[in-house]
């Protein structure tokens, strides 16, 4: 009887699935890494586990993490593969129902993940959540309020530099911001993940915009706190790779994205939008590399192109919902306020 009872069994030993996967992309992370992992030890939320995806960093603090704490799985390329292609080869690897994102130079509070997954249990039709983040040098100011999506098709993190608002209710945004979110891996992947010929940066607003065609929402958790140094491997906020990419991916992002009436209706708003901020950079001196990023955008808009067909062939959502998530209040995208509308 305990033969037959048997049949049917795997004799394989029983793997533990934990709830949450949370990946950090490495990339000449330098200092960074170590109080961000640390962070995550602290985390009074238990069911995680760690993929560290490194991208052939010179400083090899990945591998020098993962020797210290045997939990932590390591994948490790060759070459930079950029931001995109690392969380996507992270979220196949991860064995957790939601994908918790984070930068090596973002510092999660104790209970930043069980404030996400509490946030899960809460709202089960939601799928995409995003944190608060604050200025690592500075609590008191906003690293943002997940992204927000102008009419004009801009994107920009929300509240950044503006004062730290204190309590606030959970709300929609337009879109999570990809240094510290959380997803659901099964849609993630069935969406193909971010997006990897945009490389680094916008890839996380090209991925709510996605979420937003197929009528997914995106929910600000405001308790789910961390504190972010912002573009700590890419030379700064204001470096030349994040100024090219950014300009080239936001220009791919609105091409891509933008439903077919509403591109048509804000496409004079874009071009007047990119005039100020182009005008912006020239009092400052650094004109030469956006306008090189935008013109890269220009020449290689075929890339843009074919990923509009694969966007577009998805949406369910029409474009009256798509401009309802966004502000049409110019003066929120010139002075990069939050936007977060009311969870009702």
């Amino acid at each position: 009887m305990a033969r037959a009872a048997a049949i049917g069994k795997s004799s394989a030993p029983q793997v533990s699935v934990p709830g949450v996967s949370v990946i950090v992309v490495v990339y000449e992370s330098g200092p960074t890494l170590a109080e961000c992992l640390a962070a995550m030890r602290a985390q009074t939320y238990p069911d995680y586990e760690i993929l560290l995806v490194d991208n052939a960093s010179s400083g090899h603090e990945a591998q020098a993490a993962a020797k210290a704490d045997p939990a932590i799985r390591l994948i490790e390329n060759g070459e930079n593969l950029g931001f995109a292609a690392a969380v996507n080869q992270g979220a196949k690897a991860a064995r957790g129902r939601w994908l918790a994102l984070l930068n090596p130079d973002a510092y999660a509070d104790a209970d930043w993940l069980a404030r996400l997954v509490a946030a899960t249990q809460a709202n089960p039709g939601v799928h995409c959540f995003t944190s608060r983040q604050l200025m690592a040098e500075d609590p008191t100011k906003l690293d943002g309020l997940g992204d927000v999506m102008s009419l004009a098709g801009y994107p920009f993190r929300g509240g950044y530099t503006h004062p730290n608002p204190g309590e606030l209710a959970p709300g929609w945004v337009f879109s999570a911001c990809g240094g510290a979110m959380m997803v659901e891996r099964e849609l993630f992947l069935r969406l193909g993940g971010f997006d990897e010929r945009l490389f680094c940066y916008c890839e996380d607003v090209d991925l709510g915009y996605r979420l937003r065609l197929i009528g997914e929402p995106t929910l600000l958790v405001p308790d789910a706190v961390v504190r972010h140094v912002g573009s700590a491997s890419t030379g700064g906020r204001r470096s030349d790779f994040a100024v090219f990419h950014g300009t080239r991916n936001r220009f791919w992002v609105f091409v891509k994205d933008t439903p077919t009436v509403l591109f048509w209706l804000t496409l004079p708003l874009h071009i007047a939008a990119t005039l100020v901020l182009f005008a912006r950079h020239a009092t400052r001196g650094e004109v030469a590399t956006p306008v090189r990023g935008l013109a890269s955008g220009i020449r290689n808009v075929r890339v843009a192109l074919e990923a509009r067909r694969e966007a577009q062939a998805t949406r369910t959502a029409s474009a009256w919902q798509i401009a309802r998530a966004m502000t049409w209040n110019p003066l929120d995208l010139l002075l990069r306020r939050a936007f977060v509308q009311r969870k009702r």
